[in-house]
């Protein structure tokens, strides 16, 4: 690996050096993480890289080689796969969805019932579109929000069990006989929405969702440690995965030796599956960071991406106006949503250093990433602990990284 001088892309070393310190002495020698990784980079050269920690439990430490649960930066991959359907005409961002997925024909919003009683439904004021999907405004859910009847509802069918009786076919079906929690487009809930999405691409394109990624994507980019399953010659590369516990020591969630992502899902998740590396998703940022290409490799055009990366919700709103969930990847204030992304939009708002038109998205297992295309900037950032709000790290890396701009 290739890491330029700082100085020579306008940062100062030693102000980069504090985030080592930071990840280093607060977080993984006292135990809170198990191990952390940082990537950053200016106009796709990376000035740091920084490895903490363990990769698993009594084993050696983490490196670039390293192999990380990504979780739902997955999203904006499979967004992008999406786009290029978008690109050859295959649909449109603004398609009903039922026009692709017939079972979402029909489907109403909650008008009561649920826990043994039957739903009751009323009409959709609007069809639910792609945009809904790719912006999270369509009235579907996650079944970790434990808030509404919806939410139990899609518990209670394991809706989102990887390892379980649905397909993405199945999954769709069952998804499409659960009222929406509100009217596609009237207001923001963090959910399996890009799940859908995923099974969008496949009957679109008709090839299998890790197909497609592997063919279009991960192929053409040379992303060859990006995967839903952690191939056999690889799992050794696999880091352990953890749980926060509120006052104690991380409690393992998924040893890498024995990792459910090693076994093939029935249920490709486009929302959340992937295993991937920081170099990998340096591969990607970096795509995105040069509109579309890579290495001469173009996966979509450059005003798609600007498209992508705009402000797409209703009424220029922010999250914190229309969000509706209690999990979300992201602070509310200041943050609007694109097509895959969220958009910083006021950074005033967002109270951390930044610049309008970043984006960026993270992980349920506390991994993240910005794109910043006014700087030139992209981070890519790695551990393994579940829940992402366990700690303030983003912000504090945020804060260190802009601290450190010449």
């Amino acid at each position: 690996m290739k890491i330029a001088t700082p100085e020579s892309h306008g940062f100062d070393s030693s102000r980069l050096a504090r985030i080592d310190a930071l990840l280093a002495e607060r977080y993984v020698a006292p135990g809170k993480l198990p191990h952390a990784q940082i990537l950053i980079a200016h106009d796709g050269e990376i000035v740091h890289f920084s490895s903490h920690g363990s990769a698993r439990e009594g084993g050696g430490a983490i490196d670039e080689t390293s192999l990380f649960r990504i979780a739902s930066m997955t999203k904006p991959v499979t967004s992008i796969a999406f786009m290029m359907l978008v690109e050859q005409g295959l649909v449109a961002v603004d398609t009903p969805v039922h026009h692709v997925l017939p079972e979402f024909k029909g489907i109403g919003v909650y008008n009561g019932g649920g826990a043994g009683v039957p739903f009751m439904t009323l009409p959709t004021a609007e069809p639910m579109r792609m945009v809904d999907l790719l912006r999270h405004t369509a009235g579907l859910t996650y079944s970790f929000q434990n808030r509404s009847n919806i939410d139990a509802a899609y518990r209670e069918g394991k809706l989102e069990n990887w390892h379980g009786n649905l397909d993405l076919d199945g999954f769709v079906a069952a998804l499409g006989r659960i009222p929406l929690e509100f009217s596609p487009g009237s207001a923001w809930n963090y959910s399996v929405a890009t799940d859908v999405l995923g099974a969008v691409i496949q009957r679109l394109s008709g090839m299998a969702l890790d197909d497609f990624l592997r063919t279009h994507i991960f192929g053409p980019l040379g992303m060859h440690d990006t995967f839903f399953t952690v191939p056999e010659d690889k799992v050794h590369r696999l880091t352990d995965c953890y749980d926060y516990v509120p006052g104690g020591k991380p409690v393992m969630f998924d040893r890498g030796e024995a990792s459910a992502w090693s076994r093939k899902p029935k249920f490709l998740s486009g929302g959340g599956g992937l295993v991937s590396s920081a170099l990998d998703y340096h591969r990607f940022c970096t795509m995105c960071l040069n509109g579309g290409v890579l290495d001469g490799v173009r996966i979509v055009g450059r005003k798609t991406l600007d498209l992508m990366t705009r402000n797409h919700l209703p009424g220029g709103s922010d999250l914190a106006a229309m969000s509706k969930s209690l999990f979300s990847e992201a602070a509310n204030a200041g943050t609007g949503f694109g097509l895959g992304f969220a958009v910083n939009i006021d950074v005033a708002r967002s109270m951390i250093p930044g610049s309008e038109g970043e984006y960026y998205w993270g992980g349920m297992f506390s991994t993240a990433f910005f794109i910043d295309p006014v700087e030139r900037i992209s981070m890519v950032f790695m551990t393994q602990l579940r829940p992402s709000s366990a700690y303030p790290i983003r912000r504090e890396l945020k804060t260190l990284i802009y601290s450190a701009l010449i």
